[in-house]
Parts: structure tokens; C-alpha cells; sequence
């Protein structure tokens, strides 16, 4: 974390909860009108989801796999004993940063980058990490420091 990533850190850590929700999701809505996911797609293949029992069973019965095939295939257990992708980039990603399973995709992927979830100061750890990969957090991250500062 830089200097300024940890002044920044530790000014969001004393707004106001809902202030920050409020904040992060205009800075949200306001970046996501001018970013295209598609035209970067780091987050697919840079950074791995957790995937959770449900997104096993959704995503291979999609791909008309048994669970068990499905693991054996794709899944690994990490260091922290959370199921992730065996490889990166995401083997779903195509080279048109299209993903083929986006309507089954895990719930990981659905929520991405989190800069529109409620309890936003539980997540600016998360944001500052994020921010290094994702320029729509970078942008969101920057507007609420703007926003604050004015």
C-alpha cells in the first residue's frame, strides 16, 4: 500500500458508514456509465474468484458436466482453503474478454469490484487492492477522494 493509499484509507475509515455507501455508489454509477469491462477484463485475468459450492454446481451443470468432472477439470483448493480456478487466466474468458459462461458465472464475478454493496468501510481494503487491478475502482476510489476533499 502507497502513502497515499494509506491516507486514503485511513480518511474513508472515518466517514460516516452510510456517507461512505452513499459516496462509493454515485462514484460507482458515475464510473460504470463511461467504462467499458470489456476493453480491459484484468479482473478475468489477473484475479481468480472464490467459488462456492452453488457456482460449482451452476456453471458445470451449464456446461453439462458432472460437479465432480467440473472440479477435477477447473478447481483447485489454495493456500487459504478456498476453491479458485486452477489456472489464470480465467478458462472461460475468450479472447474477445467475452465470458462464456456469464449468465452462470460465480457470484464472485457477479459482485465485482463490490463498489456498489452496502457497508462499504467493511471492503476498503479490499477497494485499495482492487484499485491496482480494476480502473473502474480506481476511478470510483478517486471521485469519493475528490468528492471529500471539495
Amino acid at each position: 500500500m502507497t502513502v497515499d493509499q494509506k491516507k486514503l484509507f485511513q480518511r474513508l475509515k472515518k466517514v460516516n458508514p452510510r456517507q461512505l455507501d452513499s459516496l462509493m455508489h454515485d462514484a460507482h454509477e458515475k464510473a460504470f456509465s463511461c467504462i467499458d469491462c470489456l476493453q480491459c477484463a484484468n479482473c478475468c485475468i489477473t484475479t481468480g474468484p472464490l467459488l462456492t459450492d452453488t457456482d460449482i454446481k451452476r456453471v458445470s451443470k451449464h456446461l453439462r458436466m458432472k460437479d465432480a468432472e467440473f472440479v477435477e477439470q477447473y478447481v483447485r483448493v489454495d493456500e487459504d482453503g478456498d476453491q479458485v480456478f486452477k489456472s489464470m487466466p480465467c478458462p472461460f474468458l475468450g479472447a474477445d474478454n467475452y465470458c462464456s459462461i456469464y449468465e452462470h458465472r460465480p457470484k464472485a464475478c457477479r459482485e465485482y469490484p463490490h463498489t456498489d454493496r452496502v457497508k462499504q468501510h467493511q471492503l476498503l481494503k479490499l477497494h485499495l487492492k482492487n484499485a491496482e487491478i480494476c480502473p473502474a475502482v480506481e476511478q470510483v476510489l478517486g471521485d469519493v477522494k475528490t468528492r471529500l476533499e471539495s
